[in-house]
C-alpha cells in the first residue's frame, strides 16, 4: 500500500493539465487502433499485448524497483522488448494496411468513381451469373464488422471486378462454395461460412442453403446480401433478416446505393443523385 501511495504521490507532482493531455492522447491512440482492428484477429492480439505492457510497467514501477531484484528487473525488461518485437511481426498485415491507407490520396473524386464502379461491377456480376444460372452469395459489410466469419474463409483482399466474382463462383472452382465478403471496394474473403437461418418456407417456397445463409448473416448484422439462385437464376436481396426475391437491376442498384450510403455517407449521397 505504501508503494502505491508513493507512486501516485510522484504522479501528482506533475502539472494536472499535462497529465490529462497525455492520458487523452494515449486514449485516442488506443481507441483508434482498436477501432481499426475491430472484427479481426489482431484486435484480440492487441488487447493482450496492451495488457501485458501495462502489467509489466506496473510491476516494474511498483515492485521490482522497490526490492533488490536486479536480475528479475533485467529479465522483465528484456521480456517486454521481446513482446514488442513479436507484436510487430504478428501485426504485419495490419501495419501494411495502415501504411497503404496513409499513402493513398484521400480525394473524394477518386472515391466516388471507385465506389460507383464497384456498384456497377456487382450488378454486372450478379446479372451474368443469373443468366448462366450459377449460384452465388455476396455479403456487403457495413458498420458491423464480420471478422469472425471472414476468418472461416480464404483471405483475398482484391479489388471488386465482375470478372473476378464470376471466376470465384464458377462451378468447380476452388472458392465457388459458400460466400464472398466485400468491404467497400475490396473483396475481403471468399469461401466464407455463414450462419444459417432456421429451415422454413417463404411465400410457399422452400428456402435453400444460400438463402438461409443470407437471412442468417443479415439477421445478426447490418450487412446487405445478394443471392443468385442456382436453380432458377433469380436474384434476391437480404437485409435486416428479410429476403426480397426476384429483384430487378434497378432495385439492385437502389439496394447497393443505400448500402454505400451507410458506409460512406458523402459518397452515398453522390451515388443517389447520379446512380
Amino acid at each position: 500500500m505504501d508503494t502505491l501511495v508513493d507512486y501516485f504521490s510522484r504522479v501528482a507532482r506533475y502539472e494536472w493539465w499535462i497529465v490529462i493531455v497525455e492520458l487523452v492522447l494515449i486514449g485516442l491512440v488506443v481507441y483508434w487502433v482498436v477501432d481499426f482492428l475491430e472484427g479481426t484477429r489482431g484486435e484480440r492480439l492487441f488487447r493482450g499485448v496492451i495488457f501485458i505492457l501495462v502489467a509489466g510497467v506496473l510491476v516494474l514501477n511498483l515492485v521490482v524497483e522497490r526490492l533488490p531484484f536486479d536480475r528479475l528487473q533485467f529479465l522483465y525488461k528484456g521480456f517486454l522488448i521481446a513482446i514488442l518485437i513479436v507484436a510487430v511481426a504478428a501485426f504485419q498485415p495490419e501495419i501494411r494496411r495502415v501504411l497503404i491507407q496513409i499513402g493513398q490520396p484521400r480525394i473524394w473524386t477518386g472515391s466516388l468513381h471507385q465506389l460507383s464502379r464497384t456498384v456497377e461491377a456487382l450488378i454486372t456480376a450478379v446479372t451474368e451469373l443469373s443468366a448462366a444460372r450459377i449460384g452465388a452469395i455476396i455479403v456487403l459489410e457495413r458498420q458491423v464488422a464480420l471478422g469472425e466469419f471472414i476468418e472461416t474463409g480464404v483471405r483475398l483482399d482484391a479489388r471488386v471486378t465482375a470478372d473476378l466474382l464470376k471466376t470465384i463462383f464458377y462451378p468447380g472452382a476452388a472458392l465457388h462454395d459458400m460466400a464472398v465478403v466485400i468491404r467497400a471496394d475490396r473483396i475481403i474473403a471468399a469461401r466464407v461460412q455463414l450462419p444459417l437461418a432456421e429451415a422454413g418456407a417463404m411465400d410457399g417456397i422452400e428456402l435453400g442453403s444460400r438463402h438461409r445463409a443470407a437471412l442468417g448473416i443479415t439477421a445478426g448484422s447490418d450487412a446487405t446480401c445478394l443471392v443468385v439462385s442456382e436453380e432458377t437464376g433469380a436474384i434476391s436481396v437480404a437485409r435486416n433478416g428479410r429476403l426480397v426475391r426476384n429483384v430487378t437491376e434497378a432495385q439492385i442498384r437502389s439496394y447497393l446505393t443505400s448500402t454505400m450510403t451507410a458506409t460512406v455517407p458523402l459518397v452515398g449521397r453522390w451515388l443517389k443523385r447520379h446512380g
